[in-house]
């Protein structure tokens, strides 16, 4: 296909609005803006339910098949595939050619659209079957938008039901549509079906199992603006992408001043954290810069904060707090006692409510219920010049996954808190040792580039813990210990050791795994081997 290298005549910046097209699947304001059109002399042409919509308010529209000439056919398919839509659209108003081949052709200027496509996203987010996901896919409505993005020049086109107010004043204020708006709009809306596209083709991508598909492409909605990203010198801003799992994106906050950038960061990885753990045991991760520094199960919710806390109190000051359950007023009252900068539960009750309430800067995130740890998904990291794109981490250890390598055999309580040590461990930044003591972090080691000095910085953390409560001895004296991947070599696990944990929980892999496994054996502890790794970088 060749492009017209044609000069085209420069539009003026105010064009009137003479005629719109309205299509909406989503007819919340829609009344009200065709009103407010029609009493500024603007001719209503309109498709199916929304023509529909408009005519039961009383207003007089036009349907679009009484433009074309031809009715919708094919179940509403085509309806609005026609050159005097798609003519209407794209003319040049000021160019003679253009002009010409309107009026041989009865092709009137259409100088607003308004559509928003049919709810493919919501759609594939309920869960629906197959077909009516396909059915769900917009043809019309794109090829329309991007016709009349493209004519800017002449043409405003709205995709979003927040831009009426705007128009409508635009066009009462001035006696139509400037520039400036309709080059603001414009870019929306190629925006709008970049994002559609690309939730359909990652749609087909998961249906149909490509792992990875010749193009890929990512797209989201502005959910807020923030006030800078890691850094005050740093522009952010948080996307949407319509994904249902509920966390951070789809929470709802009750109060509290704006989250920042770090602090959906880390409010995401503590839910994701939390939500590794049944909610018939109560669980709590307090999280710091995208690391847990403590996590732990109790009868209770309180009685898991207070062992969270436990693990390093220091760190916890500041920090993001994840509930498994509904907070209630007794563990709120406990949280409240230190600076806290968000807390992300399921739920929260009366009384908890009103005691977080008190504190003005404290964020409150509902979710209305937890993230499935097991469920697939991509994640996305960018890198120069491109994208890293991988399913998430949903791998999941259980009892009898586990291999016992050495000469002892785990207790059934070290069985316990292996499993839950390594649940951690898949949350904590590479290289990661964590140790746990019934049910609770006690010694937390991330990001390290040497395995052994997390084992070590876990240990002095243990330490320090003890002495600012004034314990005689460090928790990890008893405790288990979880690596994220294998031991190159003996000294990290004989670190773990002089720390006094008692049994292990590691990937084995490593060409040395004999060595570790003799020393484990010579230090008399018990050690599993998961043959899954959990890297976090």
């Amino acid at each position: 296909m060749s492009v017209s290298t044609k000069t085209l005549p420069q539009a003026a910046d105010l064009q009137p609005v003479r005629r719109a097209l309205l299509s909406v699947s989503d007819k919340t304001g829609l009344i009200e803006f065709a009103r407010a059109l029609h009493e500024t002399g603007v001719e209503l042409v309109s498709t199916g339910g929304t023509s529909k919509a408009i005519a039961d308010a009383g207003l007089p529209v036009k349907d679009v098949s009484d433009l074309t000439g031809f009715p919708e056919m094919m179940d509403g398919r085509v309806k609005t595939l026609h050159p005097k839509v798609h003519g209407g659209l794209l003319a040049v108003r000021d160019d003679a050619e253009h002009k010409a081949a309107m009026e041989a052709h009865g092709i009137g200027a259409i100088d607003l659209l308004c559509v928003n496509l049919y709810p493919f996203e919501a759609t594939v987010a309920k869960g629906a079957a197959y077909d009516e996901c396909v059915e769900n896919i917009d043809i019309g409505g794109p090829a329309m938008i991007r016709a009349a993005a493209k004519n800017h020049a002449y043409v405003a086109v709205i995709v979003e039901g927040s831009d009426y107010d705007s128009v409508i004043e635009e066009i009462k204020s001035k006696g139509g549509t400037t520039k400036a708006l309709r080059q603001h709009l414009a870019h929306k809306a190629y925006a709008r079906t970049a994002t559609y596209d690309a939730a359909i083709s990652n749609w087909f991508a998961e249906t149909l199992k490509d792992t990875a598909p010749e193009f890929r492409a990512f797209g989201g909605h502005l959910k807020q603006t923030l006030r800078y990203g890691e850094n005050p010198h740093q522009i952010a801003s948080f996307y949407v992408t319509g994904d249902n799992r509920p966390g951070v994106a789809t929470a709802v906050q009750l109060q509290g001043k704006e989250l920042s950038y770090n602090n959906i960061n880390d409010t995401d990885a503590a839910f994701e954290l939390a939500a590794e753990f049944d909610p018939a045991r109560p669980a709590i991760a307090i999280i710091k810069h995208a690391n847990p520094c403590g996590v732990a199960t109790g009868n209770t919710l309180a009685e898991a904060y207070r062992s969270a806390l436990a693990c390093d109190p220091v760190s916890a000051f500041g920090g993001i707090i994840a509930s498994n359950i509904k907070l209630d007023g007794a563990t709120a009252e406990e949280i409240a006692r230190i600076f806290t900068e968000v807390i992300i539960a399921p739920d929260a009750d009366e009384d908890a409510r009103r005691i977080i309430g008190a504190k003005k800067n404290l964020r409150l995130l509902i979710t209305g219920g937890l993230p499935n740890a097991q469920a697939p998904g991509l994640t996305v990291k960018s890198v120069s010049g491109g994208l890293l794109v991988q399913s998430r981490d949903n791998g999941h250890v259980e009892l009898s996954d586990l291999k016992v390598v050495t000469k002892r055999q785990p207790t059934e309580q070290e069985l316990k808190d292996l499993l839950f040590a390594f649940r951690v461990c898949k949350h904590v930044k590479s290289n990661a040792i964590i140790y746990v003591k019934n049910g609770a972090t006690v010694g937390i080691g991330a990001g390290q580039m040497s395995r052994v000095d997390s084992a070590r910085i876990a240990a002095r953390k243990a330490q320090d813990a003890a002495e600012a409560a004034g314990l005689k001895e460090p928790a990890t004296i008893g405790s288990v210990v979880a690596s994220d991947a294998f031991f190159p070599f003996a000294d990290g696990l004989l670190s773990a050791a002089e720390a006094g944990a008692t049994a292990v929980i590691q990937p084995g892999g490593s060409m040395r795994d004999d060595e570790v496994i003799a020393a484990a054996d010579e230090k008399g502890l018990a050690m599993v081997m998961t043959g899954m790794r959990h890297f976090r970088h």
